[in-house]
Formats: C-alpha cells, structure tokens, sequence
C-alpha cells in the first residue's frame, strides 16, 4: 500500500465532509440525501447522537484531516512493511469516537478488523464506503461481528469490561483502553468568555465523552454563582429527555439523601472529591493552594484524560473550550497508538 495514496484519498474524503456540511439541503445530491439519511438514522437509533451532535464531529474532523496536519503527523513514525490485522472495539459514546483507531490503522499500513458500538454503529461504516469509493476499490477493512483472525487489538471498554478484555486478548499484542474522565483548574483569574468555553468543555456531546470536564478545582474564595451565570448558553440541554431524565433521577436521589448541592434547573453542582459525576451532575472542590490540585492529578492521572485550564505549572493544560479538539498526535489514555501499530 502507498501511504501517500492512502493520504490522498483520506483528504479527498475529507473535502467530501466539508462540502455536505456547507450545502444547503436543496442542493444535496443523491450521496448527501443518503448521508443526511444516516445522521437522522443514528439519532433514532441513539437519541444521545443529536444531528448537532453528529455535525459537530464531523466538523472537528474536518478541522485536522489535511495534508499539513497528517503528515506533520505521520513524520514521526516509520511506514510498515509487514501488513498485519488489527482487531478494534470501538468505543460509542460519542459519535465518531472510534475514527481515529481507524484511520490509525490504515495509515499504518495496517487492516482493520473492525467491531463498531451499537451505539454507533451507521456513520462509519458510510464514510469508510465513501473513502473505498476513492481508493477505486482498493481500501482494505472489515466490519464484523465478532473478532476472529487478528494479529493485534485495540479496544476500549470501561474498568469493568477491560479485565475481561486483558485476559482474552492475553496472548496478543493490544491496548486496552479504560475509563477516563476530565477535569478543569480554575485559577479565579479566568474571564467570563474564559468560563463560558469552560461550559462547552462540560455540556458538548451531553458530558459523554472522556474529554468532558465532570470535575472542577476551584480557589477557596471562588463564587460558585459565577460558574452557573457561564453555563446559560446551555440552558436547552434540558429539553433533551434522556438528559431531563438523569437530571430529575439524580436531583431526586439528592433530595431523598438530604444531600448538599447547587441546582440551576438543568445541571448541579456538588462538593465531591469523586472524579467521575453522574450525568447532569458536576462535582467541585475547593484548594488553598495549587499544589493540592497538582497532587491530587498525579494520583489520579490514570483515570483523567485531559486537564482544562490556564493556570501556570500544569503541562500540557488544554485551553478552555479546546477539550473535545484533540490533535491528530492526542491519544487515548495517553498511550501512542500509532507507535504501538509501528512495532506490532
């Protein structure tokens, strides 16, 4: 396989993504009414994947599938010569999640075997038949329902499922994903258009993905007010009703428990130490000084993704607003995928 090609065609696909996100429906042809048919699909089929949803992870996408930025990318591995299988669980919490194992894989000079979600489980396999399409038939993946026939795996599961996981896939080469989440450092010197970013970090994809902020570090003398007064631009989430029905089951349970909380009628806050919020819920805690927080991230640095903050001394701190646009070189669990697919 020529990674130039394969490259080529990926940018091609690309430019195809751009073009139906920039028509006005009248003007769609037969492919863009048959994709516009697959995002109505995937919503019925997963309410959680909204059409805004869905279009904003394509437009994300878009944003880093050019030339500069893949073969900036690319530039710091070296090409395969041996073409080896490569089974993918995919994730499907949010949509397209899955993509970047996927383009990894191909581009790796690799097969991908691939075992989509249930959960998303029709946009992908519409745009690896478009990028087919583009490589004149000569693109090579699989879609199955069980993996069988593989040389290596990636999957991603929760703490859970990737015991299992790392006993059945013992006996090859593999990563094994698990639950991530992520926080936000506020320092109290943030700008309101600074916090509003940072409720775009909380609220997009329904706080689904473990690139959403569910834990917040605020100073001691911070007004919690100012938190809920930047979060108004999401105010709609609640007329989503499998979001309204976390939301009323989690208040509920509150209640019951005579739990401390702060609630705005769409989201709440609650002083927790817990990394991971229930959906609907974000949890906060107070410092004294930033090396509580730094300490704390480093015990727990397993289980977080990604930092959101600009506060000084914590490296490779993502910018308020940034957590759901990852590089093309931003991995999972911070374990180099395509690293891994070079020595395989």
């Amino acid at each position: 396989m020529n990674v130039e090609q394969r490259v080529l065609e990926l940018i091609h696909l690309s430019d195809w993504i751009k073009a139906y996100l920039s028509k006005n429906p009248e003007n769609f042809n037969e492919n863009d009414l048959e994709f516009e048919q697959i995002l109505k699909r995937s919503e019925i089929e997963n309410p959680w994947f909204t059409q805004e949803n869905q279009k904003s992870a394509l437009e994300q996408w878009i944003s880093v599938l050019n030339r500069t930025q893949i073969e900036q990318w690319l530039s710091e591995y070296s090409e395969n010569k041996v073409q080896k299988r490569v089974g993918l669980i995919l994730a499907g919490n949010i949509p397209m999640v899955g993509f970047h194992d996927v383009i990894s894989v191909i581009l790796s000079n690799h097969i991908p075997v691939i075992k989509l979600s249930f959960k998303d489980k029709l946009m992908l396999p519409f745009l690896l038949k478009k990028w087919k399409e583009f490589s004149n038939g000569n693109l090579q993946y699989e879609i199955v329902e069980r993996l069988e026939d593989f040389d290596a795996v990636i999957a991603t599961g929760s703490n859970n499922t990737a015991r299992y996981l790392e006993y059945y896939f013992k006996k090859h080469p593999s990563i094994i994903r698990k639950n991530r989440t992520s926080v936000a450092v506020i320092s109290g010197n943030e700008t309101e258009e600074e916090l509003k970013l940072l409720a775009k970090d909380i609220f997009q994809y329904f706080g689904l993905g473990c690139r959403n902020v569910t834990r917040l570090f605020v100073p001691k003398d911070f007004l919690i007010d100012r938190i809920f007064e930047s979060f108004i631009d999401f105010k709609e989430i609640i007329n989503h009703n499998k979001y309204a029905n976390n939301y009323d089951y989690n208040r509920a349970v509150y209640l019951l428990n005579q739990d401390k909380f702060w609630d705005n009628n769409f989201v709440m806050l609650k002083e927790d130490e817990k990394l991971f919020s229930p959906l609907s819920v974000i949890h906060f805690s107070r410092y004294e000084n930033l090396d509580e927080v730094r300490n704390f991230l480093a015990e727990n640095e397993e289980s977080i993704q990604c930092v959101v903050s600009k506060a000084e001394g914590f490296e490779n701190a993502v910018p308020f607003g940034e957590a759901q646009n990852p590089s093309l070189d931003t991995y999972a669990d911070n374990v180099d995928t395509m690293k891994f697919l070079s020595e395989i």
